[in-house]
């Protein structure tokens, strides 16, 4: 019994399998914020009314190259693709929208107990930490990072002959 409790313990600390866990994060937030692309994309005649168009465009113009973006990092997020700056834009984006969910509420024990819908808050902490900790490995950006790395080395190799 104390081995495998000894065993479930140490053989944790060694092995985290911490690239595995930011690919399945990277994942599972990339398909959650696709999602809430696709509800706004199907949704589009119910929410631009409700939109204030910005940079001086028109709601329409403003949330259509909104869903864009958003569908645009999703997917770099997923691939694992630029994903430091692609978590930058929905990071600024969920920032703005928790703001206005605070501010629409009426009461103080409102804006410090209410926390629906919730997204906001969870996407702001999920971005967070991938803008911290990065992609991991399994990611496009580990790739093409070790393509040039290798390139490189193999230049100063060929240089020093």
């Amino acid at each position: 019994m104390t081995g495998f409790i000894k065993n479930l313990f140490l053989y944790s600390v060694g092995h985290t399998y911490s690239n595995l866990s930011r690919l399945f994060l990277r994942l599972f937030t990339g398909i959650m914020f696709l999602q809430l692309c696709i509800r706004q994309m199907l949704n589009f005649d119910q929410i631009v009314p409700t939109f204030n168009g910005f940079l001086g465009m028109s709601p329409e113009a403003s949330m259509t190259v909104l869903v864009v973006a958003e569908l645009l990092c999703a997917v770099c997020i997923m691939l694992g693709l630029l994903t430091r700056l692609a978590v930058l834009f929905p990071l600024g984006l969920m920032i703005v929208a928790e703001r206005a969910i605070m501010s629409s509420q009426t009461t103080i024990h409102d804006q410090l107990f209410n926390f629906a819908p919730g997204y906001p808050v969870m996407f702001i902490g999920i971005f967070v930490f991938m803008l911290l900790a990065g992609p991991g490995k399994i990611s496009l950006d580990y790739f093409i990072g070790a393509y040039f790395t290798e390139s490189v080395n193999d230049e100063q190799v060929l240089d020093n002959a």
